[in-house]
């Protein structure tokens, strides 16, 4: 049986843009931590396949008092679906790659190719869920898109680093397309289960492989504890507490809307990179922060979400 989504008010459509920039600054800190956690190609720490499934190994504990405390229903058969393609794409896909290639590039580096995530999550939003905007609404993505390209390849160059293409960045691309992809499927089962479900139950679903992974990948060398320090940020905030925002974001105020808060991503990296990382802060970077903003709100303007069609069980309560 299907149901229609209603058009989100006004209202929902700020509080959603407002979470949606809440989880966004939560998940800007990864770039960073990622990184001190795992070291880099010359200096290792801990291994991209140890962070992964200790991360999620983490947040699934976490999850899972959540659900016993709430008295959570089981997911249906139908919303298991769009949850595994959540786990693979949120749990898996993205802190995996992203390990990989922040041990090959900067936080600077990645942000280039991180900064597609907005489009990336706008046409799987458009394809999964039937949502589509007017023609403004994409030159307005396009252009913010463009923004953060051109802001994260003159910053780049300011540093000495090439952009040649790189197995790195088809790393990060792979982990672009992975996080969109779970952004969207979360969202997908939002309004049946609840943001704080979904998140949960995606942890919770990976524990069979992650519990054992973590056991497997454990570190048998000596690990400084800002690296065990960034770990348990990606494990808590990155992993959990970061989604409980955006996935409500999505579902209120639509994620072809929401998923241009992502635009802000790049930037705040930077920022936080400046007392994680040491590198150094310029006015250039908030010129083009202001400028992103704008081509946030503009397209907001131009975005309309038609109510789509999504197969939930009306009879089963949250």
């Amino acid at each position: 049986m299907t149901t229609h989504l209603p058009h989100p008010s006004h209202r929902d459509e700020i509080r959603g843009l407002w979470l949606g920039v809440v989880g966004v600054a939560i998940f800007a800190v990864t770039l960073p931590m990622t990184r001190l956690a795992t070291g880099t190609a010359a200096a290792p720490l801990l291994s991209p396949w140890f962070v992964t499934m200790a991360r999620a190994a983490l947040a699934g504990g976490l999850s899972l008092v959540f659900l016993l405390a709430t008295r959570s229903r089981w997911p249906t058969a139908d919303e298991r679906k769009p949850l595994a393609l959540a786990l693979l794409g949120n749990a898996m896909g993205y802190p995996l790659l992203l390990g990989f290639a922040l041990r090959q590039v900067t936080s600077g580096h990645a942000a280039v190719i991180t900064a597609l995530l907005p489009l990336a999550t706008a046409a799987v939003a458009a394809w999964a869920l039937h949502q589509r905007a007017r023609l403004g609404f994409w030159v307005c993505a396009a252009l913010g898109a463009a923004l953060v390209m051109v802001f994260s390849l003159l910053r780049a160059a300011q540093m000495g680093h090439g952009f040649g293409l790189e197995w790195a960045d088809l790393l990060l691309v792979g982990a672009v397309l992975s996080a969109a992809t779970g952004y969207v499927y979360g969202a997908k089962v939002t309004p049946a289960l609840g943001a704080e479900r979904v998140i949960c139950w995606v942890c919770v679903m990976a524990l069979p492989l992650t519990l054992p992974g973590t056991w497997l990948t454990w570190p048998t060398h000596s690990v400084p504890w800002s690296a065990w320090a960034a770990l348990a940020y990606v494990g808590v905030f990155s992993m959990w507490a970061g989604f409980f925002a955006w996935y409500r974001g999505l579902a209120l105020g639509g994620a072809l809307k929401v998923s241009q808060t992502q635009l802000l991503q790049p930037f705040l990296s930077i920022l936080a990179a400046v007392p994680l990382l040491g590198e150094p802060l310029e006015l250039v970077t908030l010129g083009f922060a202001l400028a992103v903003v704008a081509t946030v709100f503009a397209g907001k303007r131009f975005a309309t979400a038609p109510a789509p069609l999504i197969s939930t069980p009306v009879s089963q309560g949250v």
